[in-house]
């Protein structure tokens, strides 16, 4: 009688991978790129405020310095009719006049006009886009010599050689200073100032 046979048989088991052979680098490179994406997104919308207010800035800049040019021109329309808009004489003796006089402490109110405090030529009332009424202070700067009509106006350096004579004579000059509004009023506006000599007549 034969003896059975038997056959042996291993069966090789393979693991399959299952939640605890993962490392979780998916994860962290997922996390790291949403934090780029969060950080160029602020960083775009921070540039973008940025421009924002500074086109802003430079919008409420161009209005004062209109504003002031305004009331520069409205001063040089007022002053040939308007003597009583003269403040003092920076020639007369024992009168200081600096370089603005807005900063100067002894401007008496009075000599502070407002483009919209009278009616006619030279009056307005400005743009509701203006933060406050411009303002100016003329200032009689005296007598100096008229370039039109001095001696060589026009001529060359050797015109008198030949027997020309310029005419002689001085002009009264006035210095107008204006600014886009009162400071205490436009907040925070910007207040441009504009400074221009004339000549009268």
């Amino acid at each position: 009688m034969k003896a059975p046979i038997t056959t042996s048989s291993s069966v090789i088991r393979t693991r399959s991978p299952g939640p605890r052979a993962q490392g979780g680098v998916a994860l962290v490179v997922a996390l790291i790129l949403l934090l780029l994406i969060t950080l160029v997104g602020l960083a775009a919308m921070r540039g973008t405020l940025m421009q924002q207010k500074m086109a802003s800035n430079q919008y409420d800049r161009q209005i004062a310095f209109q504003s002031a040019e305004a009331a520069v021109r409205a001063a040089t329309a007022l002053i040939p009719t308007t003597p009583t808009l003269i403040w003092h004489n920076c020639q007369a003796g024992g009168v200081t006049c600096l370089p603005n006089p807005f900063n100067d402490s002894t401007l008496p109110s009075s000599a502070i006009h407002s483009v919209s405090k009278g009616t006619g030529t030279g009056y307005y009332t400005a743009s509701p886009a203006a933060a406050s009424q411009p303002q100016f202070v003329v200032e009689n700067m005296g007598n100096w010599v008229n370039q039109k009509t001095s001696t060589g106006f026009g001529n060359t350096a050797n015109s008198r050689n030949y027997g020309v004579q310029g005419g002689t004579g001085t002009q009264v000059y006035y210095r107008i200073t204006a600014r886009s509004g009162d400071p205490t009023l436009v907040g925070d506006h910007a207040v441009v100032t504009i400074q221009v000599v004339i000549k009268q007549g």
